[in-house]
């Protein structure tokens, strides 16, 4: 037997109405809570042993869009860029049976490497994605590609975020569309959730009675930031704007019942949100097992 046999691959369907939407893994990162900023960091790390889990692993997930015979992809994950537990992307869609050239739409929820260093081949500067128009909101390119905001950064931001950023949409600069809100690609309204970074936009899928809001980096450890809404992370560029639109994110959709899902929540990341006096609790969805089955209700 293998010492180290594979899981099965990281690939969910979930229909929303006439669109499926379909989660894969591009794997984990491991850090500490020690970028985490306005909480209690003993009172992070009791929330994690509570609930069984590591001093923060995070899920880093993608999702693609089938929607009138056309297919997207939100964010690409972080391809060869950070660590060898993440990265798999291009092998979980391989599994998933899609072709990278298929996809005409790479959707960003913004420019962080977790999120674009899977649009290029960093070894050579392939584009991963060779068919696929880049779509991002205009205020991530303008901040990304600033030099005096560069020059602000300490050294490894400056390369991780900025130099990296640069490097991965480069090869996609004539295919790149920018927006502000408002439609992106068939069913998918962009809903701009600006603070995490200056640009950092969920997006809502809607077809039919059926409503389905990938909030993008809304949070990165669920656990905690659901208890202390406003616990933000150190690489936030507006650690008070990221606080406040994650507030209004899950005011919006606990109140109205929208299913979500994220790129770091727990795989297959989908959920919903209740709140809990001034908290709020993630409950995630029960496992949908075939694609034309009723969700859970």
């Amino acid at each position: 037997m293998n010492p180290q046999p594979a899981q099965i691959a990281g690939v969910y369907h979930r229909r929303i109405g006439d669109i499926v939407v379909t989660a894969i893994s591009d794997g984990y990162l491991d850090s500490t809570l020690d970028v985490m900023r306005n909480v209690d960091l003993e009172k992070a790390r009791q929330i994690l042993r509570d609930a069984f889990r590591p001093a923060r692993r995070t899920s880093v997930n993608t999702f693609l869009v089938h929607s009138k015979g056309r297919l997207a992809i939100i964010d690409t994950g972080s391809g060869n860029y950070l660590q060898p537990s993440a990265g798999f992307v291009q092998r979980n869609l391989a599994a998933a049976g899609i072709d990278a050239k298929s996809i005409d739409t790479v959707l960003l929820t913004h420019m962080h490497p977790d999120h674009s260093a899977g649009l290029t081949d960093m070894s050579n500067g392939a584009l991963l994605f060779p068919n696929a128009e880049l779509v991002m909101h205009e205020n991530e390119l303008a901040y990304w590609f600033d030099d005096g905001e560069m020059a602000k950064a300490d050294p490894r931001s400056a390369k991780l975020y900025f130099e990296a950023g640069r490097e991965q949409v480069a090869p996609y600069k004539n295919r790149t569309r920018l927006f502000r809100d408002s439609e992106v690609f068939p069913g998918v309204t962009a809903v701009p959730s600006l603070g995490h970074t200056p640009g950092h936009t969920a997006y809502l899928i809607a077809s039919g009675n059926d409503q389905l809001m990938i909030w993008g980096d809304t949070v990165h450890v669920p656990e905690v930031q659901t208890a202390f809404p406003e616990a933000g992370m150190a690489f936030d560029t507006d650690l008070a704007a990221a606080a406040a639109a994650r507030k209004r994110m899950f005011d919006r959709v606990s109140t109205d019942g929208i299913l979500i899902a994220g790129m770091h929540l727990h795989f297959p990341a989908f959920a919903r949100l209740r709140r809990h006096g001034d908290a709020y609790a993630l409950y995630p969805e029960a496992w949908v097992h075939t694609l034309d089955a009723p969700p859970p209700r």
